[in-house]
């Protein structure tokens, strides 16, 4: 009796803690799905036509340094019941900390256009103008967070996140076309990659990757949102495991991508090289086997939508929240818009001047889809080196202080983001030296 009574224990016991991993879930899976958006589709379909497979190696590295770059907020916000725009306030004084949210602010209003750009993209291969989706997306998004409660917000977004699953039918699918390579070829390209000579288109490729799988928005948005579901130090653990399956889901639908992209692409004769997602979605329809091609372009369409969708709504309220906290405005989706009216409207706004730019005949929409994400990488740094020296402050994190591993894996982080920037910054001033 001794060893069933056990085992009712261990089951009691794991029920209780699937529990509380549930009501933990939310954050860190929004913040890493969301990571995933317009603008992140479209880069991983350029690797995969540019590159094939031979850049996936590239997420073995992501794949840590999203989870060590994450989890750093939870500990933060759990401890001091703070977002980070507020602690970098508190902690370095007024010049760093407006310093922090002019950048986040203008980072933040640069990506919304890319998630528009995708978002209008996607709906035009349904035949709906872009006007359209920009006024009917905009009202919903507003829609979504006007409810009064984050529970509700996050239902609803975690929903949104099953749809980033997509991709994965439309890799399968890709693989199964007469010229793409065997199912060895992509695993040889997690260890043995053939990349070819190092060039600056190369380096612009691998950076642009990097920056859309750690952004600094990302920072700011799941340490707000620790915050405001009331996450505290009991919870710190299942919010580290929760950051951790966010960061292998949005790495594992960025392979699919990359997958789905270079086998139709790169390896059809001759090699097919597209600019963005919404020209993926509409040149894969002929190269895939009937059928598949033309439910390929709609599963294309609705991730893009879908991607835009989630980073909008992430990306403006992380600028709502740190706006909020600067100026000490009632800032929480638990509160109505009569109670926190600056909030809403912060980040309407955001929504309304960022989408509005995608109406502006030729407006240079592809070049500002990649170069934004290479400017977040080039701003991460600084978001990196405040988050690391408040997780080094026992008056701010207590016995909650990073380790000597943590700090090892942070910093390693931090240099070697500045590394691949400063190497970009060279390669612009002096691209001989890269031929």
């Amino acid at each position: 009796m001794y060893w069933l009574s056990k085992t009712f224990h261990r089951i009691r016991r794991f029920r209780r803690r699937l529990l509380i991993f549930l009501s933990v879930l939310g954050p860190g899976i929004i913040v890493m799905i969301a990571d995933n958006d317009a603008g992140g589709i479209s880069t991983y379909a350029v690797t995969g036509s540019k590159y094939g497979f031979s850049l996936l190696w590239v997420f073995l590295i992501l794949l840590p340094m999203a989870y060590y770059v994450q989890e750093m907020t939870v500990r933060v916000g759990a401890v001091t019941k703070r977002g980070q725009a507020e602690v970098i306030f508190e902690g370095f004084g007024p010049f760093w900390g407006w310093f922090s949210i002019v950048d986040l602010i203008l980072i933040n209003w640069l990506t919304l256009i890319t998630e528009y750009v995708g978002m209008t993209a996607a709906m035009s291969l349904f035949g709906i103008p872009a006007w359209i989706t920009f006024i009917a997306v905009t009202i919903i998004l507003f829609t979504v967070v006007r409810t009064g409660q984050y529970w509700t917000f996050e239902k609803i977004t975690l929903l949104f996140c099953l749809f980033n699953l997509v991709y994965i039918p439309a890799a399968i699918w890709a693989m199964d076309t007469p010229t793409a390579p065997a199912w060895s070829k992509v695993f040889q390209g997690f260890y043995r990659p053939e990349m070819g000579s190092f060039n600056i288109d190369l380096l612009f490729i691998i950076l642009a990757n990097l920056g859309t799988t750690i952004t600094p928005w990302q920072l700011f948005f799941q340490q707000s949102a620790v915050v405001d579901k009331g996450l505290d130090i009991h919870d710190i653990g299942f919010g580290k495991a929760e950051t951790f399956a966010g960061s292998f889901l949005t790495c594992l639908v960025a392979v699919f991508i990359i997958i789905a992209t270079g086998a139709a692409f790169f390896y059809h004769h001759p090699p097919i090289e597209i600019a963005d997602a919404r020209q993926t979605a509409e040149a894969i329809v002929p190269l895939l086997p009937a059928g598949h091609g033309d439910l390929a372009r709609k599963l294309f369409a609705i991730g893009l939508f879908d991607a835009g969708f989630l980073g909008a709504l992430c990306i403006s309220l992380a600028t709502s929240w740190a706006v909020g906290e600067v100026f000490g405005w009632a800032h929480s989706l638990n509160q109505k818009v009569k109670d926190a009216p600056w909030f809403y409207l912060i980040y309407l706004l955001m929504l309304i001047t960022s989408g509005a730019v995608v109406l502006i005949p030729g407006a240079p929409l592809v070049t500002i889809t990649m170069y934004v994400q290479v400017v977040a990488v080039t701003l991460l740094p600084a978001s990196l080196i405040f988050l690391l020296l408040i997780l080094n402050d026992r008056s701010f994190m207590g016995d909650f202080v990073n380790t000597r591993r943590q700090n090892i894996m942070n910093w390693s982080i931090v240099v070697l983001v500045i590394a691949m920037s400063s190497l970009m910054g060279v390669s612009t001033l002096f691209p001989e030296l890269f031929k």
